[in-house]
């Protein structure tokens, strides 16, 4: 099957756990999928979130923080939202996209010392991963 799936992350603020699965997912499908992440509401990308992924071999940093508003004409296959703020205020999606919901911790709202800060960012980007591999072994494993 060679036709493009076009994936959607949506996320509060898409600043941190969008854009991590938006990482971890483009480096998998490569050009079998068009990945998408954005917001709710735009938040700016998060630092932390560019350096934990960069830690675990993932370039991130040129992502930008989009409003899903950006994407309403994109023919989705996939809408996955990775906090239930977004999936409560998801917009309907005039497509046969399929809708999955994952609920991440936060991790910009860790607090701490920078180091305790940075071990939220990674936990959180680990849960992520294993998120990316099933959602991945579910969804593309014929293709």
């Amino acid at each position: 099957m060679s036709d493009k799936k076009n994936v959607l992350v949506l996320c509060t603020g898409n600043s941190c756990r969008s854009q991590l699965l938006h990482g971890y997912l483009q480096q998998e499908l490569g050009d079998r999928a068009a990945v998408y992440s954005a917001g709710v509401e735009v938040h700016g990308l998060n630092p932390r979130a560019v350096r934990v992924m960069a830690e675990d071999d993932v370039d991130i940093s040129y992502h930008t923080s989009n409003h899903v508003d950006e994407y309403a004409a994109v023919p989705f296959d996939y809408v996955i939202t990775v906090c239930d703020h977004a999936n409560e205020v998801c917009p309907v999606f005039p497509s046969v996209a399929k809708k999955l919901h994952h609920n991440f911790p936060d991790p910009a709202k860790a607090t701490g010392t920078e180091e305790e800060i940075m071990d939220q960012f990674r936990s959180v980007r680990d849960q992520v991963k294993t998120y990316a591999h099933d959602f991945l072994r579910a969804q593309f494993q014929a293709s």
